[in-house]
């Protein structure tokens, strides 16, 4: 039996150009799928404009790079303050920019100050020096590197009451150890004088308001109305209006009771004694009622003594006093 060569060559020829479509086809599916992935790969990102966040804590730049799909990259700085320590000092790119979302944005965020020297204290306030003294320390996590010398000295100056007018030691002291700060604080200009106003005839709740706008340091007492008057009503006050008095004069205010109350609410006096300050401080008698919402009773600044002021507020209320937003007292409404 013979073979037929000629049907072998063709069967070879026909696997052979089978095999190189095959391999060709193959090529041209795994080129497809590279150019896919490469566009894929290198398609745009969507495009967001980057926000401005100089001057911000670094918290809420955060959060506002966050909303953009932006990532922080953070650089410290020492400056010449501890003022703006935590807040952003630079940033690139540039605020209104526009990139791709995931890009990283660089943030220059203070250090603070290099606490090597006295800072200068001068014409600040001495509440706000203490505070930042004690968030300092706090911050540091170690003893206080600075004390306030107690009690503190105090002149009637032209400066406003509580502003710092002399230190001890002087700006730029170079510092080796633990500092005692040494202030002379301005308790206002001598013989200040205000005028009384006209709160008789008002509502008490509108005599509050006038107070808070004028400074003046009052007491008020409360009894029954007599025939003629209307109740929650301002209907004596010593001195009269319109005396200009000294500033620390008590203003001695009798409202009357309401007319009636509902079950559900009481009329009554606050009273509190704070203890003197040098100079007036702010002082914030709110409530907190039932509901949730916290209203404003009177807000002024008081330089100490006994502290009253008339309400009139749902049961279960909550009286509270605040000097310079500090808690000092609480009492709620039976």
């Amino acid at each position: 039996m013979g073979f037929d060569l000629s049907s072998i060559e063709d069967y070879v020829a026909n696997h052979l150009r089978m095999f190189i479509f095959s391999v060709i086809g193959l090529v041209i599916f795994v080129g497809i799928i590279t150019v896919t992935v490469f566009f894929i790969a290198v398609r745009g990102e969507e495009q967001t404009m980057v926000p401005d966040v100089v001057g911000k804590e670094l918290t809420e730049a955060m959060l506002e790079l966050q909303v953009k799909e932006l990532y922080p990259r953070i650089q410290l700085r020492f400056t010449q303050t501890s003022r703006d320590k935590g807040y952003i000092l630079e940033q690139d790119p540039t605020p209104g920019t526009i990139v791709k979302a995931g890009r990283r944005i660089k943030l220059v965020v203070s250090q603070g100050v290099i606490l090597n020297k006295v800072e200068e204290y001068i014409s600040r306030n001495i509440d706000e020096v203490r505070m930042e003294l004690l968030t300092l320390q706090s911050e540091s996590g170690s003893a206080a590197l600075f004390t306030i010398k107690e009690p503190m000295e105090y002149k009637s100056s032209s400066d406003r009451a509580g502003t710092i007018i002399e230190q001890k030691p002087e700006p730029g002291t170079a510092i080796s150890g633990p500092i005692t700060l040494e202030f002379v604080v301005s308790s206002g200009r001598d013989n200040q004088t205000v005028t009384v106003p006209q709160l008789t005839g008002l509502q008490f709740s509108q005599a509050l308001d006038i107070i808070s706008g004028t400074g003046i340091n009052f007491k008020f007492t409360a009894r029954q109305r007599n025939d003629g008057e209307t109740g929650e009503t301002i209907v004596a006050q010593q001195p009269a209006s319109n005396n200009t008095v000294p500033l620390n004069t008590i203003v001695q205010i009798t409202v009357t009771n309401p007319d009636k109350v509902a079950d559900n609410e009481r009329f009554g006096l606050f009273r509190y004694t704070i203890p003197p300050n040098p100079y007036p401080l702010p002082v914030r008698l709110s409530a907190l009622l039932p509901s949730g919402t916290e209203q404003r009773i009177i807000s002024v600044n008081y330089s100490g003594g006994e502290f009253t002021a008339p309400y009139k507020l749902p049961v279960g209320s909550v009286l509270i006093l605040r000097m310079m937003d500090r808690e000092l007292y609480r009492e709620t409404v039976q």
